[in-house]
């Protein structure tokens, strides 16, 4: 329990909330559900994250983005595993900020802000744009896909 607030801590939200752009109750309620995993990395409970997925949740990271395998993370522990347990012990701090939620239909919803980030191994630091594009079906998140300026990351972490 102790790495996974270890690994949460990375993942700090800027302190004005987000922007949600929800019409229809239906759409609030998957705006919602963002925020409270936005939140819930924010303060340590990546448990809460992790119930948030399907069982069978597919979680692509940006092509050439660090993490990424060519294929996508199957699961909550492949997604811990794979990319949270690292980002949380390769990196100093990751946060996000200046983040907009966005519906995009009935059961997707759009993440866009900013990747402030700092790499323990040199000091190297970024500041890249993101977009995080969320699917979900009855209340729990089937698909991620991540969209940065992997340009940005990579040089950080070869310098």
């Amino acid at each position: 329990m102790k790495k996974l607030k270890q690994v949460a801590i990375v993942f700090l939200l800027a302190a004005s909330p987000a922007i949600l752009s929800a019409q229809a109750t239906g759409k609030q309620n998957n705006v919602s559900l963002i925020q409270g995993i936005y939140n819930d990395f924010g303060k340590g409970n990546i448990p809460g994250v992790l119930v948030a997925m399907s069982a069978n949740v597919e979680w692509y990271e940006a092509e050439n983005f660090p993490y990424w395998t060519g294929k996508p993370f199957l699961g909550p522990d492949a997604v811990l595993n794979g990319v949270f347990a690292k980002i949380g012990s390769e990196w100093e701090y990751w946060n996000l900020t200046g983040m907009q939620l966005h519906n995009m239909d009935k059961s997707m919803v759009l993440a866009t802000g900013r990747y402030q980030a700092k790499y323990k191994k040199n000091g190297a630091v970024i500041n890249a744009q993101f977009a995080h594009v969320w699917t979900l079906k009855d209340g729990k998140v089937i698909k991620f896909q991540q969209y940065t300026d992997t340009r940005q990351v990579a040089n950080a972490v070869q310098l």
